[in-house]
């Protein structure tokens, strides 16, 4: 059954599933350090790149290749875009629930998918279209209510649009990750993006420094050990499909973290998430299984 499965399932969706997992956990323990120890988002930003800036060095040691890469000025650009766009999600992490976060974000497949296709010239496929659709409409059933412009709703357009600039941010990143690993290693392109986001963020947050207690730095240390699992995953998954396909199956993210959320924050996931989120399933195992 197993080896069934392996072979039904691409390389690129077990690749992509493991990093939507890391991905998931990384977002949890952002959510710690912020409400539960009152870590700034900069600070997290910061210390989750020096975290993955220690492992991909050591990885690219391991490997005995340059950690410098060959087109350095995208891989600087791949650096700068993901650091913007990650201050922007942490942002939306630390002020919605983390399911609702995380559906905004997961706007970025539809971003990558148009991206590739303009800059990349790939070829958008009808199982990719199906993902997309069934998903956009899940994430619209989902994230209805706290778009009503009334009284009720407790998030602001502060939150959701910084959702929504770090999902785009995401998939700028995401197609140029595409782009560079055709001439780069998985392990450099992940290594750029710390050495660029730690002098960012450290600028930005200025005199905001909270010493962190000792539980806080093991949260922090975790917030880079379950990035590095998300960014390698998903380094891998771009580097075996097209960068439209590949991500599509990152859209099991949202499942995590409804989980998640309801599991650790009691965040009791409404009708309309949980019917969302049945549509957004159902556009990944359509993805997946098309072929078959």
């Amino acid at each position: 059954m197993y080896v069934t499965l392996k072979k039904t399932v691409p390389v690129s969706a077990w690749y992509m599933l493991a990093s939507a997992l890391g991905f998931a956990l990384m977002a949890a323990c952002v959510k710690i350090a912020n409400t539960t120890y009152s870590i700034p988002v900069l600070e997290i930003v910061a210390a989750r790149a020096i975290v993955s800036a220690v492992i991909s060095y050591a990885d690219v040691r391991r490997k005995n290749i340059s950690v410098w890469g060959n087109n350095k000025p995208l891989l600087m650009a791949r650096g700068t875009v993901g650091a913007l766009a990650l201050i922007f999600v942490y942002y939306a992490i630390t002020t919605l629930p983390l399911a609702e976060a995380t559906i905004l974000q997961y706007l970025h497949p539809v971003f990558t998918a148009i991206l590739a296709l303009v800059f990349l010239k790939e070829i958008i496929q009808r199982s990719t279209i199906s993902c997309i659709v069934l998903s956009l409409l899940g994430l619209f059933i989902m994230i209805q209510p706290n778009l009503l412009n009334d009284n009720s709703t407790p998030y602001s357009w502060l939150s959701i649009g910084a959702a929504i600039l770090g999902a785009f941010g995401s998939a700028v990143a995401y197609v140029i990750v595409k782009q560079l690993t055709k001439t780069e290693d998985s392990s450099v392109i992940v290594f750029y993006f710390p050495i660029i986001a730690i002098p960012i963020s450290i600028t930005l947050l200025g005199s905001d420094f909270v010493v962190p207690s000792l539980a806080a730095t093991g949260v922090l240390v975790l917030v880079g050990i379950f990035t590095q699992v998300g960014q390698i995953g998903l380094t891998k998954a771009l580097h075996s499909a097209d960068a439209n396909k590949a991500t599509a199956y990152a859209y099991v993210q949202v499942l995590f973290s409804v989980l998640i959320g309801w599991a650790y924050f009691s965040e009791v996931p409404v009708l309309t998430t949980l019917m969302g989120g049945a549509c957004i399933l159902a556009g990944a195992l359509i993805n997946v299984f098309w072929k078959r």
